[in-house]
């Protein structure tokens, strides 16, 4: 259990005192991230120093990739340090502290050096060098005890996700941490009835975080395992796009004795860099309604390219938002299920709103939303308290994905409403005003867990979340008139205007001008000249009118021009005939077109006669448009009627807070 990890982050963050003046307040991470990291390096050699510097004055020779094989083994961790420094030691020799810091940290081993390098410290250490704190900041870091007897693997975890969150004050939702109590939520939906597989003495299973941050919820997941199942082993694979995060991750590895390499530095959407991996659980959390702009070329021509052989088959969400892309990513890293692998994968991604209900039928989202839904792949969603995250207090969902659902679960979705699950802070951190403690997380994995529906859990079948979006055209029905009034609206069509324009230069141009001016004129007068009271309500005779009107002028009547006559003759008429694009089809008039949302448990026609035939008679379905599309109204489902209050009660307690102000006011006149 983490104790007073807060202390240790406060004495960390006290190193700012220090930096003030040199260093603006955005640039304190600069120094106090890396020099934590090499704190706790610091700490987790100590034990071993001095066997490790005697074994290497045995092994000089050796290349560096084998002595390091050695020394790895002797310092017992994935990496060595072969500097007669340390961080006290550095203190000895004030004047040479920025030359011995930097023989300090070549003296690590690849793996460690890689991790310091991310930092770019050494920069800093040259400022810190000419404003005279360097000598300070390591005198201050070396108080702090970060023994691993003392701050264990979970705890350092804390304090260094707990200063990245107060250098990312301002950062996107969702990035670089996700508070503690969230991540425990999430594996124990991700490990949900797996216990006879995690349970298995000596099992292995693979878990992947396609944007790790820090890799707290690697973490937290092989806690869980470990608990279970003490001889078990969770291979934790993850990508980070975050410098920073990044290192912390990998450290983090690096400590605890894990294949380091296995965390990857990187832009997940543009540069996968576990190409064709599967793994056996997936656990992320994306960044919320960020652009995936930098990603663009890649994922567009993957998607085009590859299609379902790639990653992003199912479609493209809009690029103000990649949620979906990192859910499809996680998808496509599903083991497949075979007889070898009967339980293929499971995934939980947290997510705000956005991904249930953005995009219409037809869109990318609504695309992705269908192949999700009709490949059953979604086993359920969990609403969340707001206020929860450090750097936005929007609504949360927890997705469960898995491509082998328990039978009892084959074709239905269930979603849990567990946003009055939390309780209040004490003291807010950023936007966090709301924890969920532990009671909490298991009443809403039990709530996730029954079979029954209540207020609560709502369980439906996949396509239930689908939907037609159904075209209605009615018929466009004009009735024609030749006045003065309709023939002045003709200067309005681009057509007729534009007879009176010209792309040539010079005398070509002008001519060409006049000559449409003519054509103008002649237009009008031969239309003036046929000025009537009779109004037509047949298009294709009006038409033939027309024609016939303008046979013995000079003026050319293509098929553009005769529409802007007849366009600016017209009034829309419901009682006028049906206008035809041929003789068999009738043409749609557009500012009548409606669509219906018609639920695919429903029989369209049946639809059709039963909502939208008594009304308008005439209408047809234009079946090219018809498209299915998915959402998922997850507030609709959960929805509680409050009774407005009497009007009588509120006008009671207005005047009473009038009668109060009159008092108070009198009060003070006095």
């Amino acid at each position: 259990m983490v104790a007073n990890f807060q202390d240790k982050v406060s004495f960390i963050w006290s190193v700012a005192d220090i930096l003030r003046g040199p260093y603006r307040p955005e640039n304190y991470g600069d120094v106090i991230l890396p020099m934590a990291v090499l704190r706790r390096f610091d700490a987790v050699l100590a034990d071993t120093k001095e066997a490790v510097l005697k074994e290497n004055e045995k092994y000089q020779s050796l290349p560096e990739s084998t002595r390091d094989e050695i020394l790895n083994r002797t310092a017992k961790q994935g990496f060595n340090n072969t500097s007669l420094f340390d961080l006290k030691k550095l203190l000895t020799d004030p004047d040479n502290i920025a030359d011995n810091l930097r023989d300090y940290i070549q003296g690590f081993s690849s793996s460690a050096r890689e991790i310091l390098n991310q930092f770019n410290f050494d920069n800093e250490i040259d400022k810190m060098d000419d404003n005279n704190l360097l000598y300070l900041v390591i005198k201050r870091f070396s108080e702090i005890d970060l023994h691993p007897s003392v701050v264990s693997n979970m705890e350092m975890g804390y304090i260094f996700e707990e200063l990245i969150r107060r250098f990312s004050e301002h950062a996107e939702a969702g990035d670089h941490y996700t508070p503690r109590e969230v991540i425990r939520l999430m594996v124990h939906l991700l490990f949900f009835e797996d216990d006879p597989i995690l349970n298995t003495p000596s099992v292995t299973q693979t878990l992947y975080d396609s944007c790790a941050g820090t890799g707290g919820m690697g973490t937290v997941a092989e806690e869980y395992i470990k608990e279970q199942n003490p001889s078990a082993h969770l291979e934790f694979f993850a990508q980070e796009i975050n410098g920073e995060s990044y290192a912390i991750s990998k450290a983090d590895m690096l400590i605890k004795g894990h294949d380091a390499r296995n965390i990857k530095m990187g832009n997940t959407l543009s540069n996968d860099q576990f190409k064709d991996a599967k793994y056996d659980y997936m656990i992320t959390n994306p960044p919320y309604g960020v652009e995936w702009k930098p990603a663009r070329d890649v994922v567009e021509s993957e998607h085009e390219d590859l299609g379902f052989s790639g990653r992003f088959g199912a479609g493209l969400p809009r690029i103000g938002d990649g949620q979906l892309l990192f859910l499809q990513h996680l998808v496509s890293k599903m083991k497949p299920v075979t007889e070898d692998n009967p339980n293929g994968s499971r995934v939980a991604i947290i997510m705000n709103g956005s991904p249930l209900f953005t995009g219409d039928a037809g869109s990318g989202e609504s695309e992705i939303r269908k192949y999700l839904f009709e490949n059953d792949l979604v086993e359920g969603i969990i609403a969340l308290p707001n206020e929860l995250f450090y750097n936005t207090g929007i609504s949360t969902y927890i997705w469960i994905l898995t491509n082998h659902k328990a039978a009892y679960r084959c074709g239905k979705v269930r979603l849990v409403n567990a946003v009055d699950y939390f309780s209040k802070m004490r003291k807010s951190l950023g936007n966090k005003r709301n924890e969920i403690t532990e009671e909490q997380i298991n009443a809403i994995v039990q709530l996730y867990g029954q079979n029954t529906a209540d207020e609560n859990v709502k369980i439906f079948d996949n396509e239930e979340f689908g939907y037609y979006r159904v075209t209605v055209e009615r018929p466009l029905r004009l009735n024609f008139q030749i006045t003065e009034e309709r023939i002045h609206r003709l200067d309005d069509e681009r057509t007729f205007h534009n007879l009176a324009k010209s792309r040539k230069k010079g005398e070509a141009k002008e001519s060409e001008i006049a000559r449409g001016k003519e054509q103008q004129d002649t237009i009008k007068r031969v239309l003036m000249d046929m000025q009537s009271e009779f109004v037509y309500t047949n298009r294709e005779a009006f038409i033939d009118l027309i024609k016939e009107a303008f046979k013995d002028t000079d003026v050319n009547l293509r098929a553009p021009l005769i529409k802007s006559i007849w366009t600016a003759l017209s009034k829309r008429d419901e009682t006028a005939e049906p206008c035809m694009k041929n003789k068999n089809k009738v043409e749609a008039d557009s500012e009548l077109r409606d669509t219906e949302i018609i639920p695919l448990s429903e029989n369209i026609e049946d639809y059709f006669k039963r909502e939208v035939l008594p009304h308008v008679p005439d209408a047809w379905i234009d079946e090219d448009k018809t498209r299915i599309g998915y959402e998922i109204p997850f507030t609709r489902y959960f929805y509680k009627y409050t009774k407005l209050r009497p009007s009588s009660e509120i006008k009671a307690e207005i005047e009473e807070l009038e009668a109060s102000i009159v008092e108070k006011l009198k009060k003070v006149m006095e």
